[in-house]
């Protein structure tokens, strides 16, 4: 539920917009989910042995830890507490914010309770849809203070009922929304012929073959936004039953049921919508525009609860299994030393708050662009830029299943990866050429991936110098 409910957010509802407008066919856009289906289950597959060798709270930090350095381990655990997790959460937060507006019009990103400070190109505002986000943080962070039981039930619920819908809407998809010409269309002809194309970069599009190869590595980025928070799980291993067993086995089935429910919901979107209006769908609410095909006028009721269910759920799991990268940071002396203590409840109450305090602060910052006079949100711009990063630890983690064969052959692994060595290599070869292309056609969108992460050296210095102290 762990693995399911972190991976399952708002991403698969959205995402296959932008991914079709660089491919440009249903036939690719399957291939580029395909791709993201083996880079996701590969890795899960390669965590696993790390994860039943080292069933310990704190789960990659501590792999890199261990195979590297307490260096690598900080630099990881730095970026996921700025950036990754906490960038997510508000992100998912803000984003159920919005559906709940489709009943409650009253919240929006635009109803300001307190409007917008400028300064420069960024600002600080308190809308009533950031005010939901936030509320939303405090509420779920609290609950998971309260013990492990309490975020296991919420857990449990909202990632049975948000998979349920989402295999309501593949059915429904399928057999209610099953429209012969866009099926013709899709399916036909046209299904490896690229079409309309977004350009990757100037003169580059899908067109030629080292374009679709290009496009098919830049859409990586939102497919594995979408399908990422697996290696979740291993956070929590301290707190798991028979972690040696039930880590991997809940990597591999986890994993193995989203990309699974994954590939079927476009397939539910291939065979309901022609495919422009797969990549011209408005405000790239893919799902939205198929379930509005299939019930006019309720479609977009429908969808908001599907994704408030969804979203709700998915900040339960990243809320609960950050905070245990925080505590086992802070058990090396890596961070505040509070966020190592566990409360009456047993579990890490104030990681959990640093954690929830920093997510929510997240959501208030914007971005202001003076030629149109608009506000983003600058949880947006940072989770754009950490796709790289996130990659690069990613390859770092999988390469530690090497380095630790060698320094530690005689240590103790109840599962050893799957088709090792070249499962894990595949996952490397792979993570690595896409990163490349990403900073080859994408710098703007990549390199301050690393600074972000470079940022940490001088902190992890001055917790090593606090050490010494000490």
């Amino acid at each position: 539920m762990v693995v399911a409910g972190s991976m399952i957010g708002s991403g698969i509802f959205i995402v296959s917009a932008e991914m079709g407008r660089y491919l440009g066919s249903g036939g690719w856009l399957l291939v580029a989910w395909l791709v993201t289906g083996l880079m996701t289950v590969t890795g899960a597959l390669s965590y696993g042995e790390l994860a039943s060798m080292m069933p310990r709270a704190g789960g990659q930090y501590v792999y890199l830890r261990e195979a590297f350095s307490p260096l690598w381990g900080f630099l990881y655990g730095w970026t996921l507490l700025l950036v990754i997790q906490t960038g997510t959460i508000a992100a998912v937060g803000v984003g159920f914010a919005r559906f709940l507006g489709v009943f409650v019009p009253a919240v929006s990103e635009s109803n300001y309770i307190i409007a917008p400070v400028r300064i420069g190109g960024y600002a600080l505002s308190l809308s009533t849809a950031q005010l939901v986000a936030i509320l939303l943080i405090v509420l779920l962070t609290w609950t998971n203070t309260r013990g492990l039981e309490y975020g296991k039930i919420i857990q449990n619920i909202f990632t049975t009922t948000k998979m349920a819908a989402l295999f309501g809407l593949i059915v429904v998809g399928l057999l209610l929304g099953w429209n012969a010409q866009a099926v013709r269309a899709n399916f036909g002809a046209g299904f490896w012929t690229p079409a309309d194309l977004t350009p990757i970069s100037p003169g580059l599009t899908a067109a030629t073959a080292f374009g679709l190869f290009a496009a098919i590595c830049v859409s990586q980025t939102g497919s594995l936004f979408s399908a990422d928070a697996w290696n979740n799980i291993t956070f929590t291993a301290g707190e798991v039953k028979n972690p040696k067993r039930n880590i991997p086995l809940s990597l591999a089935l986890g994993t193995g049921l989203v990309i699974l429910l994954y590939l079927l919901a476009n397939v539910a979107y291939l065979v309901t919508l022609p495919f422009p209006q797969i990549q011209h769908a408005p405000a790239d609410r893919v799902a939205t525009a198929a379930l509005q095909a299939i019930f006019p006028g309720r479609g977009a009721a429908i969808m908001a609860v599907l994704i408030m269910i969804s979203t709700f759920g998915c900040m339960n799991g990243l809320i609960l299994a950050g905070a245990r990268a925080c505590y086992a940071m802070a058990r090396d002396k890596l961070f505040f030393r509070r966020a190592y203590s566990l409360n009456q409840a047993k579990v890490p109450a104030w990681a959990l708050i640093i954690e929830g305090a920093w997510a929510a602060f997240l959501v208030l910052p914007r971005t202001y662009d003076a030629g149109t006079q608009t506000y983003g949100n600058v949880y947006s711009n940072l989770l754009d830029y950490i796709i790289s990063a996130a990659l690069l630890f990613y390859i770092l983690t999988v390469a530690g299943i090497f380095r630790l064969r060698y320094k530690r052959p005689e240590a103790e692994r109840p599962y050893r990866v799957f088709g090792y060595p070249v499962i894990p290599a595949l996952y490397i070869l792979g993570a690595a050429v896409i990163l490349t292309i990403l900073l080859i056609y994408k710098p703007s969108s990549t390199w301050p991936g690393f600074v972000i992460v470079l940022i940490g050296l001088p902190v992890y210095w001055l917790f090593r110098r606090s050490i010494g102290r000490a």
